[in-house]
């Protein structure tokens, strides 16, 4: 849950780990949802939370609109950031969390545009990693449903 407090003057703060501190243009990009804002903003220090919404915000945003000239690409190249970032911002947001991690949505997507993309052993990988951090997909069957159904579209010769 994301709280802010707008204190007038343009300030702001929203609790992290408990405590109130001062919104930057990390948040503020996430929120908007503005694609070329938050890809404007990826190079700017944050704390670990806000880094994982933004980088959670470009992958849903490009993955919505993979089938536009070049989205695909970018989806990929920040879920692989996401993911690579994920063993450092896991404990943060597990923290800020009460203990518990949130579904990770990049997880899903990153691994059904692999599978679109015909690149099964990748998308497993992705699922199998989603499963060593306890992660839900928010389905049934999880992401050992979401495995069996790759490789039901892998099909039997292209497994080794």
């Amino acid at each position: 849950m994301v709280t802010t407090l707008e204190v007038g003057m343009g300030e702001s703060y929203m609790l992290r780990f408990g405590k109130f501190v001062p919104t930057d243009e990390v948040r503020d990009a996430w929120v908007s949802g503005d694609l070329e804002r938050m890809l404007r903003a990826i190079g700017l220090q944050t704390n670990l939370v806000d880094r994982h919404l933004l980088l959670s915000g470009i992958v849903k945003e490009t993955y919505r609109r993979r089938s536009e000239s070049d989205m695909a690409s970018k989806c990929s190249h920040f879920s692989e950031l996401h993911l690579a970032e994920f063993k450092t911002i896991a404990p943060a947001l597990e923290a800020d969390m009460d203990g518990t991690l949130p579904r990770v949505p990049t997880f899903q997507h990153y691994a059904t545009l692999l599978t679109e993309q015909g690149d099964f052993d990748r998308a497993i990988w992705v699922c199998e990693l989603a499963k060593y951090y306890g992660l839900e997909d928010g389905t049934k069957a999880g992401f050992d449903g979401r495995i069996a159904r790759i490789r039901k579209k892998q099909g039997p010769a292209s497994r080794a």
